[in-house]
C-alpha cells in the first residue's frame, strides 16, 4: 500500500493519519511474513519427515527379507526333517544317521548303513566240537569228585 492509495480513499486524511494507516499496514505485512516464515520452517520440518519415512520402509523392508529368509530356511529343514523321517520309517534305519537332502540319496544312505551294519555271515570256525584236551575221566566220574569235594561226602 501507498499513501497516495490511501489519499484517493481517504482525500482528507492528515499526514499523521496516513502514518498510522501506513504503520498498521506496516505490522500486518511483517506479522504475515512472520506466519510465512513459521510455515516454511514447518513445512520444511514435514518435508523431513517425509523423506525419513521414505528410508524407514527400506529398513523394514530388509528386515522383512530377514525374516523371510529364515522362514524359508526353517521351512526346508522342517521337510528335510519330515523326509528324513519318512525313510526311517520306510527302512528302519534311524533318521539321526540320515544326512541326504532328496529321498533317493536318503535310501542310498539307508541301504549302506544298513548292509554296513549287518555281516555277510558268521565266521566259518574249523571245529568239530570235541575239547582240543579229553578230560581224564568220564562225565560221570566229574560229577562224583566235584559232589565230594564240595559236600565233603565220599
Amino acid at each position: 500500500m501507498k499513501r497516495s492509495d490511501i489519499t484517493t480513499i481517504f482525500p482528507d486524511a492528515t499526514d499523521d493519519q496516513i502514518q498510522k494507516i501506513m504503520d498498521l499496514n506496516g505490522g500486518d505485512i511483517n506479522k504475515a511474513k512472520g506466519d510465512l516464515e513459521n510455515l516454511r520452517g514447518q513445512l520444511t520440518a514435514a518435508q523431513s519427515q517425509i523423506e525419513e519415512l521414505k528410508k524407514a520402509p527400506s529398513a523394514d523392508s530388509a528386515k522383512l527379507a530377514e525374516v523371510t529368509a529364515e522362514l524359508n530356511g526353517l521351512k526346508q529343514a522342517n521337510s528335510l526333517r519330515e523326509l528324513r523321517e519318512r525313510v526311517s520309517k520306510e527302512t528302519g534305519v534311524p533318521a539321526s544317521l540320515l544326512t541326504g537332502e532328496t529321498e533317493e540319496s536318503c535310501k542310498a544312505q539307508a541301504a549302506g548303513i544298513k548292509e554296513f551294519a549287518q555281516p555277510a555271515g558268521y565266521p566259518q570256525i574249523r571245529d568239530g566240537g570235541e575239547p582240543l584236551t579229553p578230560p581224564a575221566s568220564s562225565t560221570r566220574d566229574q560229577f562224583a569228585n566235584w559232589m565230594e569235594q564240595s559236600l565233603g561226602i565220599k
